[in-house]
């Protein structure tokens, strides 16, 4: 059987370490985490470019870090 479950992104690894654990549970994503996270990226930097959103010095940015 297969299930497609939207997850918000902020809980999904949370959901992922807890559903990987279930030995008889296959996981598989769409698109890789590092594909969706570089779309999102670009998607913001097009939005800075545009301005229509606000970017941040990379200081503070290495400040959280």
């Amino acid at each position: 059987m297969k299930i497609t479950l939207e997850i918000p992104d902020d809980k999904a690894v949370d959901f992922m370490a807890i559903i990987e654990k279930i030995e008889y549970v296959q996981v598989q994503e769409d698109k890789p985490r590092l594909l969706r996270e570089l779309e999102e990226a670009v998607e913001n930097l097009k939005l800075v470019k545009a301005g229509k959103l606000k970017a941040r010095p990379a200081k503070d940015l290495l400040d959280e870090l």
